[in-house]
């Protein structure tokens, strides 16, 4: 456990058995108080926990509650933040039981953390990200409140039972998005549904797939940067946040 400061954020890796695999979080902290505070877990995308997901660890950071950035990959497996990572994610889509339990080991890792108040925990997460914040609430992983997807892959993993979700959901979807099409969409929310899920969607008309990310400029593979959307999906999160993890502590 190495630990750093920048900018007044102090960061840490945090390694933590998941299963077969070593892996290696990413907690941020303002260093305000030593005082258990709420967590935003977040789950990164098919590129691996790499500098995109640690920078945005650190920006929730500053807002003033922790940030613990999961690795379901394992400590040293990272890909390429503009390739194709589909070596990386394919296994844990073809294999949904090996995910949830990876997601929980690293949920139950950022819990054990002194900082972190262990009942008051969302997690986050962006494309391939956003089905594992999903995967979370339906493994009802312990201490989280709720989830955000934002434009998530929606398939549901297929297991034949499926508890009742206790996690509110939040899902930021862009409707031209290729990698969740309509009828994904709505068996999503025939599924969480039928689980008694508190649930909610938040559909942008003509947004694409990775709508949140400035980089994101193919819409020939319908892949694009909405400054629109992702200003609105902001104030989305923001009021979730604040409506299950409660006011910022300072």
């Amino acid at each position: 456990m190495t630990a750093t400061a920048s900018r007044s954020i102090v960061t840490e890796f945090v390694e933590y058995p998941a299963g077969d695999i070593v892996s290696e979080g990413y907690l941020a902290h303002d260093g305000a108080t030593a005082r258990p505070r709420a967590c935003v877990v977040l789950a990164h995308a098919w590129d691996g926990q790499n500098g995109s997901i640690r920078a945005r660890a650190e920006e929730f950071a500053a807002q003033g509650r922790v940030a613990f950035a999961l690795d379901v990959y394992g400590k040293g497996v990272r890909g390429e933040e503009t390739g194709d990572n589909s070596r990386l994610m394919f296994p844990l889509l073809n294999d949904r039981a090996l995910l949830r339990d990876r997601l929980v080991a690293g949920v139950a890792a950022a819990r054990q953390h002194p900082l972190v108040d262990p009942d008051r925990l969302v997690v986050i997460g962006w494309c391939f990200g956003g089905l594992c914040a999903l995967d979370a609430a339906r493994s009802n992983a312990g201490g989280v409140r709720g989830v955000v997807s934002i434009h998530g892959v929606l398939r549901p993993p297929g297991f034949p039972e499926q508890p009742k979700i206790g996690a509110k959901i939040l899902v930021l979807h862009g409707w031209e998005d290729p990698i969740a099409p309509p009828e994904d969409v709505l068996g999503m929310a025939r599924e969480l549904t039928a689980a008694g899920a508190d649930w909610q969607l938040h559909a942008y008309g003509h947004a694409m797939h990775a709508f949140t990310f400035p980089g994101a400029q193919m819409p020939e593979r319908g892949l694009q940067y909405d400054a629109n959307a992702a200003r609105r999906a902001q104030l989305a999160i923001d009021a979730f946040l604040a409506e299950t993890l409660g006011p910022v502590e300072r």
